[in-house]
Formats: structure tokens, C-alpha cells, sequence
């Protein structure tokens, strides 16, 4: 296997088993907004000081230039992102049952997104495991 294909789905798994761990550990009478915003704030930190350390210096405003509107809509979508998986956990949903369903019901809607959107194959094995990952959600929700 090809390590520069592990190494960045590890990364994936590793952050969102802390990201689920830390949603779930929210406590329940912080408003969600200030916690978000707090988030935000570090995580914008972080991610200035490796953008500078990548780039150098020196390219900021050259690399800057360069990003559209897909930075916003990203930002909107990390926002309900974070939003709803905070409410989620708030409403009672297990951390071993949240991420599974919202993961699979993701899955689902990315392979038909891939299809009309992009013009992507699905094969029949696919189509398959969209069958068996409705059931497998009618199963652990029972």
C-alpha cells in the first residue's frame, strides 16, 4: 500500500475520533457559539502559522490572492458542521452511534453528488453498499 495514501486517512481518523471526543465532551450549558468561536480563533492561529511556515513569508499575499469563493462556502458548511454535530450530542445521541449514522447518510449522499455532479462511475457494488448501509442504519437504530 502506497503511504501517501495511509498517511492522510490516518490523520482523518485520528482527528475525528478527537473531534467526536471533544463534541460530545462539550458541556452542555456553554453556548455553542462562544465555544465555536474559541475554536475557530485556535484553529485559525494554527493554521497562520503552518500557511506562513509553508509558503514563506514572503508568498502570503501572492498564495492569498489566489483563494475564491469556495473558502466562504467552506466556512458556512464548517459552521453547520460543528453546529449540528454539537446539537446532536446534546440531544442524547451516543458518540458510538452519531458519527456512524451521520457518516453513512455522508457516504450516501457524496456517491450521488460524485454521480451527478461530477460525472463519476458508480458500479453495482456500490449501489449495493448503499443498500446495505440503509440497512445497516435501520439496524442500529432499532
Amino acid at each position: 500500500m502506497n503511504w501517501n495514501l495511509i498517511w492522510p486517512i490516518l490523520i482523518v481518523i485520528l482527528s475525528n475520533t478527537f473531534y467526536n471526543i471533544g463534541m460530545k465532551s462539550m458541556p452542555g450549558d456553554v453556548n455553542p457559539f462562544g465555544a465555536l468561536m474559541v475554536t475557530y480563533v485556535v484553529a485559525a492561529i494554527i493554521s497562520g502559522i503552518l500557511f506562513i511556515c509553508i509558503v514563506g513569508p514572503s508568498n502570503v499575499s501572492a498564495e492569498i490572492s489566489k483563494i475564491n469563493w469556495v473558502s466562504v462556502v467552506l466556512a458556512l458548511a464548517i459552521v453547520g458542521l460543528e453546529v449540528g454535530y454539537l446539537f446532536v450530542y446534546r440531544a442524547g445521541w451516543t458518540i458510538s452511534t452519531a458519527s456512524v449514522v451521520a457518516n453513512i447518510g455522508l457516504a450516501c449522499v457524496l456517491l450521488m453528488v460524485g454521480y451527478f455532479l461530477y460525472k463519476e462511475n458508480v458500479s453495482f457494488n456500490q449501489i449495493v453498499g448503499i443498500i446495505v448501509c440503509m440497512v445497516g442504519l435501520i439496524l442500529i437504530n432499532i
